[in-house]
């Protein structure tokens, strides 16, 4: 049985989420919809909710040509055609420019880089590049030069690879960042155990967890080729710093930071040092500053891995709900609890 006050709720706040649980149909026009039809909102009197688009019909409902309530709504049909251009992207050589790409997929120019900014993050430019860098960091641990495998991946020399700052040359990459030694320390805190790693550029990562075993297979698994050294006494002074927010926010450590990530995820990071202390931003609210999709955003917002330093825990849901955090929902709540408390 459909709950009538809830799905009305939904189709009031046009939820998206709600799509393939039910549909409404309005009376006065004889049509039917998708809960997040962008329709004019009908009056409440004159609707009516099904749970399949084929119950509708059966009591003579005809399906909106807005929303298409029957198949695959415009957004679904947008992340078709966005993964089409990628495919497109991958598979074409040399890589289709964006008129190129608009006419392949059936698009304006400007409607496919703007719904393909908002669900992967980046231009379709920028989305070829970083995955022809990704085929690039694949290959060259095999490659017999750095050369060889920028030839591969499409690059005409490697002049472009040594200008990208992203924490390691592709020269590292390819010895397995066998030159970098990174220093980490590890200590209890009011979230449980902590960990803070730098490199010569700065902090590099900062951890939660339950155990400092956890911690450091965490840090294994994410620098895997660079050589780690325990340093506590070294960064005991950062350390104390970062224990110090946590206990009192208004007392923000001040360190430098090596942050290793694509452009957009830097670029979302560097939104999220913005919010200050004792305030909090929606998915949506930071995706619509940067011009990009709240999916996107989220995925950055996971790939952080810089805990309260880069303060992803300040982002929630659009309904206020706590939402996603890789070091647990528990210490999120702990740490929005602190900053928004008063004095």
């Amino acid at each position: 049985m459909l709950d009538t006050d809830l799905c009305w709720q939904a189709v009031c706040a046009r939820d998206a989420a709600c799509d393939n649980q039910f549909v409404f149909a309005v009376r006065s026009t004889g049509i039917y919809c998708r809960p997040s039809c962008p329709a004019r909102r009908p009056r409440r009197d004159n609707v009516s909710f099904h749970a399949t688009p084929a119950s509708a019909e059966a009591a003579g409902f005809r399906p909106c040509k807005r929303c298409t309530p029957q198949g695959a709504s415009p957004a679904e049909q947008l992340d078709q055609l966005v993964a089409a251009a990628c495919r497109l992207l991958v598979e074409q050589n040399p890589t289709p420019s964006l008129a190129q790409l608009a006419a392949r997929i059936g698009l304006s120019p400007s409607h496919l880089a703007r719904a393909f900014k908002a669900r992967t993050g980046l231009t379709p430019k920028a989305w070829a590049n970083a995955q022809r860098r990704a085929q690039l960091e694949a290959s060259l641990a095999q490659a017999e030069s750095v050369l060889d495998a920028a030839l591969a991946a499409g690059y005409s020399d490697t002049r472009a690879l040594y200008q990208q700052r992203d924490g390691l040359s592709p020269a590292q990459r390819q010895r397995q960042a066998a030159g970098e030694t990174l220093r980490y320390a590890i200590a209890a805190c009011p979230l449980g155990q902590l960990l803070l790693a730098s490199s010569a550029k700065g902090v590099c990562a900062l951890l939660f967890g339950d155990s400092p075993e956890t911690l450091e297979s965490e840090l294994r698994q994410r620098f895997a080729a660079a050589q780690l050294q325990r340093d506590d006494a070294g960064l005991g002074a950062w350390l104390q710093q970062v224990i110090g927010q946590i206990e009192e926010p208004q007392r923000a450590a001040q360190l430098p930071l090596d942050l290793r990530g694509t452009v957009f995820q830097q670029q979302v990071w560097r939104a999220l040092q913005q919010i200050p202390a004792g305030q909090t931003r929606s998915y949506g609210e930071l995706a619509a500053h940067l011009g990009s999709h709240p999916r996107a955003v989220a995925r950055a917002c996971a790939s952080n891995p810089l805990g309260l330093l880069v303060p992803c825990h300040r982002v929630i849901g659009a309904n206020g709900a706590l939402s996603g955090y890789r070091w647990g929902l528990a210490r999120k709540a702990a740490l929005l609890h602190r900053e928004l408390k008063p004095g």
